[in-house]
């Protein structure tokens, strides 16, 4: 019996009533079809489909056509419709998952050096904010010794062979700094000397988190080919960063970052710039939009700019002053409408919509996600005392850690909370395991899973369903503006 499968997305444009998007959740097709085509498959869909983004769907109590059946055989080879039965389908999605995960978790590790717990700024909604304030935890605000960075090294070869990673792709590895704060003045030393390890064991790609103070001590091991890529944080104009990301002394750092990130970016350094947001300080973007223009990062190829939601991570957030992403995107998009500096800023799902245009332009294959992070395949963060955690937002805490590094340099396993953190993926719970959006979204945040709804395998949706159909919506648009889409199915529908 031919019916609609469980994983179909529909994706309508705003004021079109004639046509629409069908996303596929597992093959990766999208196809622009007729509404008659959209109406003809929704109709044999066996639950209820999801609610338009935007305007309402015509009923379909009306008679329903039926395409041609080449469309029909057309809309069966991209996945729309199938012979496989409701459980047949979800047990077809479960295995290919867990094998798209298993793939990924065996293609590569990537290396987070956590040099300190320590910072300079006193950010009040730093997650890592306890660690100062718990006294036995002193010892995770002092540097990484070197003789702890050889033993890294040395473990390195047998956390890839726990990966089954090949000789051949093990190097350049990805190495990346992060805290506290990676490249404090009192830092430097270490980062040259872990930067030198790296170079003496097949090199290595180095990019690092960082809020920017101290980066011009760096000035010389800033460049594409050494440190190559950081991410900077700037929380609104100079007035308003400066209440928000201040010295332990109260003085604000804005200044002080800018000029750093000038430097890098005239020095070939990636510089991502992101903007932590809350309802105190969105409508000061407009602000800092004009601030980049003035200092002219915005034309530099190797600047990018986004926001990112503040999530209440400790006492001094309220949960009412925070964002979720969908909201934060259709606020971010009515100052887009008002302000023309604020295009120079991206939003939280920037991301989904490039990677469609990519695929409406190049015809590239689908990015899936059968889970959400490098969390989840083969991130490790190294700390201080040797410590290993899949999440930097779950570091510190022993009870939490994957493993650790011997004082023999040997790569010791907590096989169950490794496996805790390496299992989840989008077939571990329920929800996610029979979601259409499953694969495009990854299943959510884990940590934010567990601080907001109290479980580790759980979603953490945030609102993505609309959050996906609007950026593909956008991404489409803005494609098919003076281009011809070629068709790939006779009645209305095109590829």
């Amino acid at each position: 019996m031919l019916r609609a499968s469980n994983y179909n997305i529909y994706v309508d444009f705003p004021d079109d009533s004639e046509e629409m998007l069908l996303v596929h959740g597992y093959t990766g097709a999208y196809d622009k079809v007729s509404r008659r085509v959209a109406t003809y498959v929704r109709a044999l869909e066996t639950v209820r489909p999801p609610k338009p983004l935007f305007g309402a769907w015509a009923p379909e109590d009306g008679d329903i056509v039926s395409p041609s059946d080449q469309a029909i055989a057309v809309l069966k080879q991209r996945g729309y419709l199938t012979e496989m039965g409701r459980e047949e389908e979800h047990l077809f999605f479960q295995k290919l998952a867990n094998k798209l995960h298993t793939y990924q978790q065996q293609r590569g590790i990537g290396y987070i050096f956590m040099l300190t717990y320590d910072c300079n700024l006193r950010c009040s909604y730093c997650f890592q904010d306890c660690v100062r304030k718990d006294t036995s935890r002193v010892q995770l605000l002092r540097t990484m010794s070197r003789t702890l960075v050889d033993r890294i090294f040395m473990a390195m070869p047998q956390i890839e062979n726990h990966h089954h990673l090949p000789a051949h792709a093990r190097s350049p590895r990805s190495i990346g700094f992060f805290g506290g704060e990676p490249f404090l003045e009192r830092n430097r030393r270490i980062v040259e000397y872990i930067i030198t390890k790296a170079q003496e064991h097949g090199g290595a790609r180095f990019s690092g988190v960082t809020n920017g103070t101290d980066l011009h001590v760096y000035r010389d091991l800033l460049s594409p080919d050494i440190i190559g890529q950081l991410q900077i944080t700037l929380d609104g104009p100079p007035d308003e960063h400066d209440q928000r990301r201040i010295y332990a002394d109260g003085a604000g750092s804005f200044e002080r970052i800018a000029q750093n990130i000038t430097m890098a970016l005239e020095l070939g350094v990636n510089i991502s710039v992101r903007m932590n947001i809350d309802r105190n300080n969105v409508h000061l973007l407009p602000v800092l939009a004009d601030e980049i223009v003035q200092r002219d990062w915005h034309h530099a190829r190797n600047f990018s700019a986004y926001v990112s939601p503040i999530h209440a991570s400790n006492e001094h957030t309220d949960v009412k002053t925070t964002f979720g992403s969908w909201e934060l995107d259709q606020t971010l998009n009515q100052l887009r409408e008002q302000y023309e500096n604020m295009y120079i800023i991206g939003r939280p799902d920037d991301k989904v919509k490039h990677q469609a245009q990519t695929l409406f332009n190049h015809h590239s294959d689908p990015f899936l996600k059968p889970h959400f992070c490098g969390a989840h395949s083969g991130m490790y963060v190294l700390d201080v005392l040797g410590d290993i955690y899949a999440c930097w937002e779950r570091t510190g805490d022993p009870n939490l850690r994957i493993g650790n590094i011997t004082k023999d340099g040997d790569f010791a396993i907590n096989e169950p909370m490794n496996e805790l953190w390496r299992s989840r993926n989008v077939t571990t719970n329920p929800v996610c395991s029979q979601c259409r959006f499953a694969l495009y979204c990854g299943g959510g945040c884990a940590a934010m899973a567990e601080t907001h709804r109290g479980k580790f395998f759980t979603n953490f949706c945030d609102g993505f369903a609309a959050r996906f159909r609007a950026s593909v919506a956008e991404a489409y648009l803005e494609h098919t503006r003076g281009t011809n889409v070629r068709t790939s199915i006779s009645e209305g529908c095109t590829q």
